[in-house]
């Protein structure tokens, strides 16, 4: 398994950016599909982004679209989440997650998917 340290989250108003960072340790990070899940008080843990191993394919949920934007950097072992235009229902904490197979070709958005996570970071958004 990869460790996952995040970071970047903070409180921020309405139409705001913020970057979150994951830091991974351990071996084969640029094997590792990435994604990026976030869980509201009371909801369940939801997919909002995600990265194909060699950083040439995204998946970005549609509420995302045109705000988020996943990028990954093999060489830092570090994949970054900048959200832009930040809104009252983003409001989460963001969990940073490796794939639990190396080299697949799709992005998954199911929880089972992953089997490494970070601690989380909180991200608040004031309307």
């Amino acid at each position: 398994q990869v460790q996952l340290v995040e970071s970047g989250g903070g409180l921020v108003q309405a139409g705001g950016s913020l970057r979150l960072s994951c830091v991974a340790s351990g071996h084969a990070f640029d094997s590792y599909n990435m994604a990026w899940f976030r869980q509201a008080p009371g909801k369940e843990r939801q997919f909002v982004a995600g990265v194909q191993w060699n950083g040439r394919a995204t998946s970005i949920i549609d509420s995302g679209k045109g705000r988020f934007t996943i990028s990954k950097v093999n060489a830092k072992n570090t994949v970054y989440l900048e959200m832009n235009n930040l809104k009252p229902e983003d409001t989460a904490v963001y969990y940073c997650a490796a794939d639990r197979f190396v080299l697949r070709p799709s992005i998954e958005r199911e929880l089972g998917e992953y089997d490494s996570w970070g601690q989380g970071t909180q991200v608040t958004v004031s309307s």
